[in-house]
């Protein structure tokens, strides 16, 4: 019996209709149609459509957009409960795949995906190219929007597993303070000392310590309890139970030069006051305060410091800037170096695998700071003792 030929169409093409089910409302048969230059084209295409079909691939859903699955995936993002800041920061990297918007999910490869991280690491007149960092969090976001696709059926693979970082992007690293800038912290009075202070010793984020309140502190057992933080939205403060994440409720061993110093502070404090760091008034730190006042504080040091403690009355505003500006997260950096150089001294198991504390076990503490038991078997007990007890 001879095969069946399928009609050309006016514009030359084959068109061959594949069975893919019943419509769920009303019940009516649906088909996905492809279309061929040649008979034998159209009909290896019905063939592949048929394939997709046994490995239970949702034909009907092809036709979305990668655009249309990346709203899908801030949607499940946004009510998987990801804090505001994330939110924005995976809006943007979305923005960076903009050049994909508008291609059916199912067409994408990995060099569409590649060829936009290529071009985002080169430089260009005025404009460097993306750190490596920043390209990471890119690849990482269009991974897991094809991975929600191939999750939902609608593609059988994820071209974004094989996509690589470009060698050569540059690689941007926050150092720690040096111990002179942590000494200027520690010598200078300003209205942010205190939050200087407790960030660079208790590796506090900013959200967790504008929620940080004076019970939350125990100056004889010297601890702070973080079991809150704050969220900005548009610029406000919005308290929030829990931390930035499940790992982050946790209870940090402070040394005695904090709690000494937090001692004092309190003793300064108007007893109706119960945030550690707040304005004038008592509430909670807003974004801007929190940027003017973290200007100042670096105008501050840029005075004393970068221009020799000089009598230039009244012109600190005006003055260049002669010492490196480091922003509140550049505190965290510190803390790590101060626990991790402090567990190495302490522990024989850490000495064992690490001489010296290296730029990798730093970054390990820093990123999982509440697992350490992870690494080399030691117990998070154990390593936040050192705090307190390692001489810091």
């Amino acid at each position: 019996m001879a095969k069946s030929r399928n009609k050309r169409r006016a514009d030359g093409r084959i068109a061959v209709q594949v069975y893919i089910g019943k419509d769920k409302e009303t019940g009516k048969r649906k088909y996905k149609t492809v279309y061929g230059a040649t008979q034998k084209e159209a009909d290896e295409k019905a063939m592949q459509a048929k394939i997709k079909l046994q490995k239970g691939i949702d034909l009907s859903a092809e036709r979305d957009t990668f655009g249309q699955w990346a709203t899908r995936f801030l949607v499940v993002k946004e009510s998987d409960g990801v804090c505001r800041s994330q939110m924005d920061s995976y809006r943007g990297y979305c923005r960076h795949l903009s050049a994909l918007e508008n291609i059916p999910i199912y067409k994408i490869n990995a060099w569409d995906i590649q060829e936009i991280i290529i071009e985002l690491a080169k430089d260009k007149p005025g404009k460097k190219g993306l750190a490596k960092n920043t390209l990471r969090q890119i690849k990482g976001t269009v991974k897991q929007i094809m991975q929600l696709a191939v999750e939902s059926r609608a593609i059988d693979f994820n071209p974004a597993k094989d996509v690589r970082i470009p060698a050569n992007a540059p690689e941007k690293h926050r150092e720690a303070l040096t111990e002179e800038q942590q000494q200027w912290i520690i010598d200078t009075p300003h209205k942010m000392q205190r939050a200087a202070m407790v960030m660079m010793y208790s590796g506090l984020r900013r959200g967790e310590l504008t929620a940080l309140t004076w019970p939350d502190v125990d100056l004889i057992k010297n601890t702070i309890t973080v079991n809150k933080s704050v969220e900005m939205i548009n610029g406000k403060p919005r308290l929030k139970e829990g931390a930035k994440t499940k790992a982050g409720v946790r209870v940090v061993n402070i040394p005695q030069r904090l709690s000494d110093f937090l001692r004092q502070e309190k003793e300064k404090e108007n007893p109706l006051c119960i945030y550690v760091v707040h304005t004038k008034n008592g509430t909670m730190m807003s974004a801007w305060l929190w940027k003017s006042a973290w200007a100042d504080y670096m105008k501050e040091l840029n005075l004393k410091y970068g221009y020799n403690g000089e009598d230039i009355k009244n012109s600190k505003f005006k003055l260049p800037m002669k010492i490196p500006p480091f922003t509140p997260h550049y505190l965290r950096h510190p803390y790590v170096k101060h626990k991790t150089k402090s567990f190495l001294r302490n522990s024989r198991v850490f000495k064992a695998d690490f001489c010296a504390p290296s730029h990798s076990l730093c970054t390990e503490v820093f990123h999982f700071p509440d697992n350490i038991n992870l690494i080399s078997g030691v117990n998070i007990h154990t390593f936040n003792q050192c705090v307190s007890q390692g001489g810091i």
